[in-house]
């Protein structure tokens, strides 16, 4: 009995370091029915009954609370910059050139590497809308 208790016991600080090392809430589910699988063996369960509990547990946990932790996350998510000059106007402040490799525009108060996203140069003081965001470059078309 006290070897099923350390087993648990090991398998629940496993799935915790784990969990503790990701962001994505990979492993709780388990160090749930790890935790519960080490109450029953404290308790006298057979090893069979502990398994039992293990996978019951894990298993209902990530059927029941991993789609309401996920809607949670999801929701708390915050724009980025990036984020918010998507579909703004922009001025072109060096000539957006795709041959040379060059471009940058000033977009809600920051400058940004751009791109044209036709390919064609865009000279200097041309008004242009940030249509997405490459890499770290602003995607642009012309306004007209």
């Amino acid at each position: 009995m006290e070897l099923y208790i350390g087993l648990w016991a090991a398998v629940l600080v496993l799935m915790l370091i784990l969990e503790a090392s990701t962001a994505a809430l990979v492993s709780v589910w388990f160090a749930v029915g790890a935790f519960c699988a080490l109450i029953s063996a404290f308790f006298g369960a057979v090893f069979g009954v502990q398994i039992s509990v293990f996978l019951v547990v894990s298993g209902l946990m990530l059927a029941f609370l991993l789609p309401y932790t996920r809607r949670k996350m999801a929701a708390r998510k915050t724009a980025t910059n990036a984020d918010r000059i998507i579909g703004a106007e922009a001025v072109v402040t060096e000539e957006i050139d795709e041959i040379a490799g060059t471009g940058q525009i000033r977009v809600m108060g920051a400058v940004w590497s751009a791109k044209s996203k036709s390919g064609a140069r865009i000279p200097v003081g041309e008004k242009v809308k940030v249509e997405e965001i490459s890499g770290v470059k602003a995607v642009v078309v012309r306004t007209a």
